[in-house]
């Protein structure tokens, strides 16, 4: 199972918000770059990058530090919030991003995301309340359900979607293992577990359950997590 930890760009901060919330904000590091240099120290092989502010404004908002990881670090990086359009999604490949993750696009524009995922590493990001799609950073919730979306970009060439229950996301609640599950089922894709994440217990849960991947935000910064021992499970099995 792949580990991915997160950095949620706020304002060129690094932060975590509860349920999305963008008030809830807890900045902590002023120099994200630095979080990721810690984690490629801890032996991750990916980070998972949220531009916060752009999701909201649908176009780039924290390019800047987005460039200093990626100066500072050898790591795998993939990208998401505010990607509407190819221009966005070329510029960030030519800056060394490795994959782009397109989210509220997907529910408004599915062909636009299957014409892009022929030609570009792309990840769906399928946000999720109460099993219906969210969208514009959480903001709106659409009248579609997440299984469905995920149904939709069964074989079009996205290579792995990534599953978010938004009532659980930064609260450490537990990771939703039914719902991962179920959207891995819908696609047949490789599914990967977003929110809620708190400590082995969750690790080991969605390794037992067969699931590919998940994203570690919180539980690492606030310590509930061991990254270095969850990448090592993580990793043995």
């Amino acid at each position: 199972m792949t580990i991915l930890p997160a950095i949620d760009l706020k304002d060129g901060k690094a932060v975590r918000l509860s349920k999305g919330l963008m008030d809830s904000a807890k900045i902590y590091s002023d120099e994200p770059w630095q979080v990721a240099k810690r984690f490629e120290e801890l032996g991750s092989e990916w980070v998972h990058l949220v531009d916060l502010n752009g999701a909201f404004a649908g176009e780039p908002k924290n390019l800047e530090q987005i460039k200093k990881i990626r100066e500072n670090c050898n790591l795998r990086l993939e990208l998401g919030g505010g990607i509407r359009d190819e221009e966005t999604i070329k510029m960030y490949l030519e800056l060394g991003i490795d994959r782009l993750i397109l989210g509220s696009i997907a529910v408004k524009d599915a062909q636009f995301v299957k014409d892009m995922a022929a030609k570009y590493p792309i990840v769906v990001g399928i946000d999720a309340i109460d099993g219906m799609v969210a969208v514009e950073g959480w903001a709106e919730t659409s009248d579609m359900k997440a299984t469905d979306l995920a149904k939709e970009f069964a074989a079009c060439g996205v290579e792995a979607i990534i599953c978010t229950d938004v009532g659980r996301d930064g609260m450490m609640t537990g990771v939703n293992v039914d719902f991962t599950m179920e959207i891995a089922k819908a696609s047949g894709l490789e599914t990967i577990a977003s929110g809620g994440l708190k400590d082995m217990t969750d690790i080991n849960a969605l390794i037992e359950a067969g699931c590919d991947g998940t994203i570690v935000g919180k539980a690492f910064y606030e310590g509930t997590l061991d990254l270095e021992e969850a990448f090592r499970v993580a990793n043995a099995k």
